[in-house]
């Protein structure tokens, strides 16, 4: 029985994901993975609907908790606002409460200089990164309130240190920065804990990254202090496990950086 059983979180962007060597091959799914063994029930969305089941008859399987699943792309053209909501419905029609939202979900075509950059491509980072936020943290606010819960949201270095080649992922991840920093402001009185966390984990994506840009992932991916990239579960995973604790409401409104496990620094 963990600490957070009884509890239910939603995490977007939490396909099933693993590496060779059997650890988390994504952030979304490795936060799955952390908050399953403290026993929450779960809420995951994403795109792929076979990575969606798959993580979830793993979760179920492994942990004996209960897992909705939801295909819901947040794009440009599509009733946004309904999906996040849909999703919000089901989920305290199942489990009757929301004890924490984690916006994880991003796509990019990060790689792509500022000059060459579509607007089909900025398009894709900021609806499923900022307005998939923005969505999904007006749907849950009323239930957040009511479970004085936490919202944990996903920047990146990239907008802290204007990476090469990441101008409209940079734009997605800043504007979420700004956007939880309001939140902090305005829902502190709920008791609604709001904090940021901007990782770097070896994941599928920085692997592709780095092979479909290598220049660009040369100039924006280096080693952390620690020699080692952060570990999905057992790091940034365990990072949000805390943040969902009543010990870390004082740190409503921060931003942390995770470094390759050097820990939480604001």
């Amino acid at each position: 029985m963990g600490f957070l059983t009884g509890k239910t979180a939603i995490i977007t962007g939490a396909g099933f994901a693993t590496l060779s060597d059997g650890r988390c091959r994504s952030i979304g799914y490795g936060i799955a993975t952390a908050y399953a063994k403290e026993g929450a029930n779960l809420v995951i969305t994403g795109r792929n609907v076979a990575k969606l089941e798959k993580a979830r008859e793993e979760l179920e399987r492994l942990y004996g908790i209960k897992v909705l699943t939801f295909s819901a792309d947040i794009s440009a053209g599509s009733d946004n606002e309904a999906i996040a909501t849909s999703v919000i419905e089901a989920t305290i029609a199942e489990f009757g409460r929301i004890d924490v939202l984690i916006n994880n979900a991003q796509a990019s075509a990060s790689g792509v200089t500022l000059q060459d950059h579509t607007t089909e491509q900025f398009d894709l980072a900021i609806y499923s990164g900022l307005y998939a936020t923005f969505y999904y943290m007006k749907a849950c606010y009323p239930y957040l309130k009511e479970t004085q819960g936490s919202s944990i949201n996903f920047a990146s270095g990239a907008g802290l240190f204007g990476n090469y080649g990441q101008c409209a992922y940079a734009a997605a991840k800043e504007g979420i920065r700004g956007l939880s920093r309001v939140a902090a402001t305005e829902w502190a009185k709920d008791g609604i804990n709001t904090n940021v966390i901007c990782p770097l984990a070896w994941t599928a994506q920085l692997e592709n990254f780095e092979k479909a840009y290598p220049e660009a992932f040369k100039a924006n991916v280096k080693m952390p202090p620690a020699g080692h990239f952060g570990d999905s579960e057992t790091e940034i995973g365990r990072v949000c496990v805390q943040l969902a604790s009543p010990d870390f409401k004082y740190m409503n409104g921060e931003t942390l950086t995770l470094e390759g496990g050097m820990g939480l620094r604001p």
